[in-house]
């Protein structure tokens, strides 16, 4: 089972937080909390947990960033274990989707990375064979997947000296969704030669060679796939099938009777509300798809028709990735004053961009239950949860029967001093500072509240001489890494920005975080945001954090207070323990770079997706959807999404109030 493999051994605070999160599993605590700072070495106690339990484990990560991480990380501490990733497959993806003024449908259009889909393909094959399991997820664990029963029922077990037909075995992988193919390297593929056949699933690396005599089985191996040479030989070996979604022709043929009901429902609806136009187009639409399903076994947008072959009722829960494990598992929440917004607002975004397509005859109602979970049905699936956060919410703190702290870390690092400075000559405060940080060989980094400030800003100091660069929602992902990567090589001194938390990166060289304007209420200025800045300079030995201000708000005074409150537990360990603190060193390594590329994208196409519904609802509508894609942004350290949201709420705002004094 799990067994954790490193040099280092639990201390500082780690020990006894093992030892009380591991008695709260024991005492069947359903809600925990683990308070961890950062640096504290929060995903090894996560790991010493997994192993003092034994149980399976699902870890939910709030972006591909910071899941890629964490799963290189417990790649690391259990390679004797299976450590699997399942995130989002797609490059690119644009939902389906219609608007009525511009009287415009957009087909869905997406490309799948087929490395992730395996990867997905390989975790869920995992959950179902071993116990000795453990899956990095992002929020996509909670959006629908194939029913786990039928991957459970739908595999296919061979043994050597069998007796069964060549032409049996190519019949049942193609029922399980695997093509005839010639090129090997396609995986989800199969290949004949004589009495020879090679499979190559989706879920592995190996190919299996299947070697006949006649009708018997003589010999089975597991190949590799590209010099096709003998890994292993084998007495037996079971193949799954090579998609999340695949169903047996019983559940076909069902669908299809149930989508001809929901169908004629849909357009008798129509024609009572005298909506010809979208019976016949509901009509057309679907008596297509099913033609499709008659004859090939799917179509396009086969998800939509989900409920029907599930056999759920209208409105019930679909599968997702958590039914695959049993009751008995553990989960983990990271950074989760991000992921809690997140899953809660994914069902309402979902909602409303089918709601114009079932309207206007675009898809049947039944498209509705192709959904992500809603988060009360995601809290009453979830067994026992360890929230890990260095700023827990209220929801996580109000629900946890332990709160579990991690303020030491292991490296003697101490959190940062903070001083509060007027804003009478700050300017000239801060290249004062910066100076000084430069002479060390160090790097600083500026936080103000918009654009044109950060720019002004950032040309000011070049101007002086000190190398600047600013970063903001406008520069492309590839120049906003360009100028973090010359941040931690040293070609530029500070970087100036609105929001530098999004980053996901540790900036270890980083010693002097300024905060300009920190007495301004608001997202921006919060508790959580202003202890997240602060832990930006917790991995270096000089760090130190200003806070421009002409008054104290409670938000400031919290998260000074806290922040002294670590500094002195941790002092106290250095002093007790006789050690001297030291920054982290960590190489620039460019891949890591790569999954934040990625998903920077995905949240430009996310909150124009956003924009997009403005066309095709009603005001008070799109009010209410900007306003939960702004708390939304925000509760993910999103904040120039979430003031670019804010922008456009006050716009409609203002058009609705002058709407109704008309």
């Amino acid at each position: 089972m799990f067994k954790v493999v490193s040099e280092y051994k639990p201390s500082g605070d780690q020990p006894k937080a093992i030892e009380k999160l591991v008695e709260g599993i024991r005492k069947n605590y359903r809600v925990q909390t683990l308070l961890g700072v950062t640096g504290s070495g929060k995903t090894f106690t996560m790991a010493k947990v997994i192993e003092k339990v034994q149980k399976p484990t699902l870890i939910i990560s709030p972006n591909k960033t910071l899941a890629a991480q964490l799963y290189a990380e417990f790649k690391s501490f259990f390679p004797e274990n299976k450590v699997e990733f399942f995130v989002s497959y797609y490059d690119y993806y644009q939902p389906e989707a219609y608007i009525p003024t511009k009287d415009l449908y957009i087909e869905k259009n997406a490309d799948i990375n087929d490395v992730i889909a395996r990867m997905r393909m390989s975790a869920i094959k995992s959950i179902m064979t071993r116990k000795d399991v453990i899956v990095v997820a992002s929020v996509s664990a909670i959006y629908n997947c194939g029913d786990p029963k039928d991957f459970d029922e739908l595999n296919f077990s061979i043994s050597v000296g069998e007796r069964i037909k060549i032409s049996k075995i190519t019949s049942y992988l193609a029922k399980i969704g695997y093509e005839r193919k010639e090129d090997v390297s396609i995986t989800g593929s199969f290949r004949v030669r004589g009495d020879i056949i090679e499979i190559f699933p989706t879920y592995q690396d190996e190919g299996i060679r299947i070697e006949l005599f006649g009708d018997e089985v003589e010999a089975i191996y597991s190949i590799d796939t590209l010099n096709r040479n003998i890994i292993e030989k084998l007495d037996k070996v079971v193949i799954y099938p090579s998609k999340e979604f695949i169903t047996t022709d019983e559940k076909i043929k069902r669908a299809i009777n149930e989508i001809l009901k929901e169908l004629d429902e849909q357009v008798r609806y129509f024609k009572r509300l005298g909506k010809v136009l979208e019976a016949e187009r509901i009509k057309q639409r679907t008596l297509n798809d099913v033609e499709m399903l008659t004859a090939l076994g799917y179509c396009t947008g086969i998800e939509n028709y989900s409920r029907h072959f599930d056999g759920r009722k209208p409105g019930e829960p679909p599968y997702t990735l958590l039914d695959y494990f049993k009751d008995d598992y553990l989960l983990f929440i990271d950074e989760s004053h991000i992921a809690i917004p997140q899953l809660r607002a994914m069902y309402n975004g979902d909602y409303s961009r089918k709601k114009n397509l079932v309207e206007y005859g675009f898809r049947l109602p039944c498209a509705f239950d192709n959904r992500p979970l809603k988060f009360e049905e995601f809290w009453h699936k979830i067994p026992q949860v360890i929230f890990v956060s260095a700023t827990p919410a209220e929801f996580e703190l109000k629900n946890s029967e332990q709160v579990v702290e991690q303020i030491i870390r292991p490296t003697g690092l101490i959190d940062p001093e903070v001083e509060v400075r007027p804003t009478q000559n700050q300017i000239d405060d801060i290249v004062n500072e910066i100076t000084k940080v430069k002479k060390r060989g160090e790097r600083a980094i500026i936080t103000v509240l918009t654009k044109k400030v950060a720019e002004k800003l950032a040309e000011h100091l070049v101007e002086i001489g000190i190398n600047a660069l600013y970063i903001h929602s406008e520069l492309d992902t590839i120049e906003r890494v360009e100028v973090l990567k010359k941040l931690r090589r040293g070609d530029v001194d500070v970087v100036v920005g609105i929001n530098l938390l999004r980053e996901g990166l540790d900036l270890p060289e980083v010693s002097l975080v300024a905060i300009l304007d920190s007495d301004t209420e608001g997202f921006l200025r919060s508790e959580t945001t202003l202890i997240q800045i602060i832990g930006r300079v917790a991995r270096n030995e000089n760090g130190k954090v200003l806070m421009y201000a002409d008054r104290i708000t409670p938000a400031m005074k919290r998260a000074i207070e806290e922040t002294k409150r670590r500094r002195k537990l941790q002092i106290e360990y250095n002093k007790k323990h006789s050690i001297k603190p030291k920054s982290i060193i960590k190489p620039l390594n460019v891949e890591i770079f790569k999954p934040f590329m990625e998903e920077e994208e995905e949240y430009k196409e996310e909150i124009q997706n956003v924009l997009s519904l403005k066309e095709s609802l009603s005001l008070e509508e799109y009010i209410a959807i900007l306003e939960e894609e702004m708390y939304k942004a925000a509760a993910e350290l999103r904040y120039e999404d979430a003031a670019k949201l804010r922008d456009e709420l006050f716009n409609i705002k203002e058009k609705l109030n002058s709407s109704r004094k008309k």
